[in-house]
């Protein structure tokens, strides 16, 4: 006995098939068929960039190179929150206590004494590192 479908005919039922084909069967043929493709911007319509409104910034901020970042994330990673506002003193204490290595240990050292610093930002620029001159 074979078994149909009553709301359509033979042929709509392979042409049905044959559109979820790739669906399926996998990836082989799925997007292949041209009516897949995505239409052309129109022509008052701009065209397909990776890079919206022109903007080709680098994720470094202005005034600052990207290992100056990295290098500014890496201290503040062993100065929690808690620690601020806070002293030389302080701030060592802290970085202690996140297992903060050597060579960060020693540039809060180098920070001044009896000065309070508000955001790891002002503690990177007391040790001589320029900050970034805009924030986007």
């Amino acid at each position: 006995m074979e078994r149909g479908n009553s709301k359509h005919g033979p042929r709509l039922d392979e042409e049905m098939g044959r559109e979820v084909k790739g669906t399926v069967q996998g990836a082989a043929g799925g997007r292949a068929e041209e009516w897949r493709n995505p239409e052309p911007a129109g022509e008052d319509q701009p065209g397909l960039t990776r890079a919206p409104s022109n903007d080709t910034r680098s994720g470094a901020p202005q005034g600052m190179t990207s290992e100056e970042v990295e290098q500014r994330s890496r201290l503040g990673r062993f100065i929690p929150l808690s620690a601020l506002p806070g002293d030389r003193e302080s701030l060592r204490r802290s970085a202690e206590e996140n297992e903060a290595p050597d060579d960060i240990l020693a540039q809060l050292d180098r920070l001044p004494s009896g000065d309070r610093f508000q955001t790891v930002s002002e503690v990177w620029a007391a040790l001589g590192h320029a900050n970034e001159t805009q924030r986007w």
